[in-house]
């Protein structure tokens, strides 16, 4: 009895991953590994214990080597065992902007289209953007993208982001100074990303016209060829969606009452 409850158990699970992975890119590497695992069988069923060492030695490596190139698919799968029913995960709006300026930088980057993007903090950034074009529009992935575009008197200079709302563009940043980070092969673009990081606590997103990759600066520190996931991370861990703020202000209680009701 018990052996049938862990067999459905384990045949769940493995169907629950698979139902995530189905017609994904990931899908391939599941189908190598299932290959693997077939051929590790066959070794033992050939008693090859030369071939079974190595192969255990290798799964062993492999294990590790899974969970990472399969971390952004595990966290979507643990994310769905929440026990809020879908009707509670409500897409903030903070969540869209994230969405959007993700897909806009990245679709910059695949372009190969420069771009600065100052997204300001707790540090005003009025002075440079009273010397800039002023826009105060709201925010949306097309009209950042279209500001960038080389065909747009705009384009040369930096957007700055005030919230969910573009403050100006064809902005002049200071240009860093002082710092480890700066070499001759740096371009006018990244060391002003640098510089206004020096003087302000804004976070500096730089889309690189020569490599079309992703650099991120905060506090005087340049990280390059920043992948799209991390960059969300990042994003979130400094900015706080205000939705989130009020919903952490509910105690458990009333979160209990709301899921049962």
């Amino acid at each position: 009895m018990f052996a049938l409850i862990e067999i459905g158990i384990i045949a769940l699970v493995i169907y629950y991953f698979l139902s995530l992975f189905w017609n994904t890119r990931a899908m391939d590497v599941v189908f190598g590994l299932l290959a693997f695992l077939a051929l590790f069988a066959l070794t033992f069923y050939l008693r090859l214990p030369v071939l079974q060492k190595i192969m255990f030695y290798f799964v062993n490596i492999s294990v590790i080597a899974l969970i990472i190139l399969f971390q952004p698919e595990l966290r979507v799968a643990l994310s769905k065992l929440s026990l809020k029913g879908k009707r509670y995960r409500q897409v903030t709006t903070f969540d869209k902007f994230l969405e959007g300026i993700s897909h806009a930088v990245y679709r910059l980057a695949e372009k190969r289209v420069g771009a600065i993007v100052v997204i300001e903090n707790q540090d005003s950034l009025d002075q440079y953007a009273r010397e800039s074009v002023l826009l105060n529009a709201d925010f949306s992935p097309e009209l950042l993208e279209s500001i960038f575009s080389t065909s747009t008197p705009v384009h040369d200079g930096a957007v700055i982001l005030r919230g969910e709302q573009i403050l100006s563009a064809s902005t002049i940043l200071p240009l860093a100074e002082g710092s480890p980070q700066l070499t001759k092969s740096m371009g006018t673009r990244h060391r002003a990303a640098l510089g206004i990081s020096q003087v302000t606590d804004a976070l500096v997103i730089v889309v690189s016209e020569e490599t079309g990759k992703v650099a991120i600066a905060r506090d005087g520190i340049m990280t390059r060829g920043v992948k799209m996931d991390r960059f969300k991370g990042i994003l979130r861990s400094i900015f706080t969606s205000p939705a989130l703020a009020i919903e952490g202000k509910f105690n458990f209680w009333q979160r209990l009452k709301r899921w049962t009701s």
